[in-house]
C-alpha cells in the first residue's frame, strides 16, 4: 500500500462492505457507477438517516455525540462517515476544538437487522477507527455496531488481525480502482439477495463473459424485425 494517497484516488469507504459481500458488486457500483435499490438497501438507508440527524453535535452528561462525522484516510486511501462518534471524558483522551478538557473517540455504525456471520461490519467500522486515529493523532481501540432489528449494540474490539485485514482490502481495492477493472460473475448463494442481480445477471452468465453475452444480445437485436 503507498505510503499516502492523493485525494483524487481516495476510495468510498462504504465501498468496503460491498467488497466483502462480492469484488464484482463493488466494482459496478463504485467503478461503474450501477446501483438498484431493494428492500434490504432502503431499509438500510432509511436507518442510516436516522443515525444522521440535522442536530448534528449535542451534549449527554460527560459523553459527546458528533452525527455524520466526516472522516478520512491519506495512508488508507479512503473517506466517508461515521453514523456517529461519541466522545467521552476521558484523560486518556485527546483535545477537540471549542471544547474543554480531553476526549475518548467511539464510533458507532448503525446496520439493519442482526449480527452477521462474517466480518463485514466490523471490518467498516474498524476502517472508520483507523480514519479516526489518523485525523486525531489519538488511539481508538473499540467500537459499537447497532443493529435495527435487535435494537443492541454489539462491541468490537480493533485487533491487530482486523485492522491488517482491513489494510489488505483497501490494497486489493485500489489496485482493481486504478486498473479499472471489474471483477468476472461468480454466482454464489449471496446473489439471490444482491440489489443489482437484474443487472449483474449471475445466472445468464454462467460460463460466460459479459462481452459475449452482450454480443449475443446484440445479434438478437439486429435479428428481429
Amino acid at each position: 500500500m503507498a505510503e499516502e494517497y492523493a485525494e483524487e484516488d481516495f476510495l468510498q469507504l462504504s465501498g468496503l462492505q460491498h467488497f466483502i459481500y462480492c469484488r464484482r458488486q463493488w466494482a459496478l457500483i463504485h467503478l461503474e457507477g450501477q446501483w438498484k435499490d431493494n428492500l434490504w438497501t432502503v431499509e438500510g438507508s432509511w436507518l442510516h438517516r436516522r443515525a444522521h440527524d440535522p442536530q448534528q453535535t449535542e451534549r449527554r452528561g460527560e459523553t459527546l455525540i458528533c452525527r455524520d462525522l466526516r472522516i478520512h484516510s491519506r495512508r488508507l486511501g479512503v473517506s466517508g462517515a461515521c453514523d456517529v462518534v461519541e466522545f467521552t471524558s476521558s484523560p486518556a483522551g485527546v483535545p477537540l476544538a471549542g471544547r474543554p478538557g480531553l476526549w475518548q473517540a467511539y464510533p458507532v455504525e448503525y446496520k439493519r437487522g442482526s449480527a452477521k456471520l462474517t466480518d463485514a461490519d466490523r471490518l467498516q467500522l474498524c476502517c472508520q477507527a483507523m480514519c479516526l486515529e489518523e485525523m486525531l493523532c489519538c488511539q481508538v481501540p473499540a467500537g459499537a455496531l447497532f443493529y435495527g432489528q435487535t435494537r443492541r449494540r454489539e462491541e468490537v474490539c480493533f485487533s491487530a488481525g482486523l485492522r491488517q485485514a482491513v489494510r489488505a482490502m483497501l490494497c486489493e481495492m485500489h489496485q482493481l480502482a486504478a486498473r479499472g477493472y471489474t471483477p468476472k460473475c461468480r454466482p454464489a448463494r449471496r446473489c439471490g439477495a444482491c440489489s443489482l442481480k437484474p443487472l449483474c445477471l449471475p445466472g445468464t452468465l454462467r460460463g460466460r463473459s459479459a462481452q459475449s453475452y452482450l454480443d449475443m444480445r446484440l445479434s438478437e437485436m439486429e435479428g428481429s424485425p
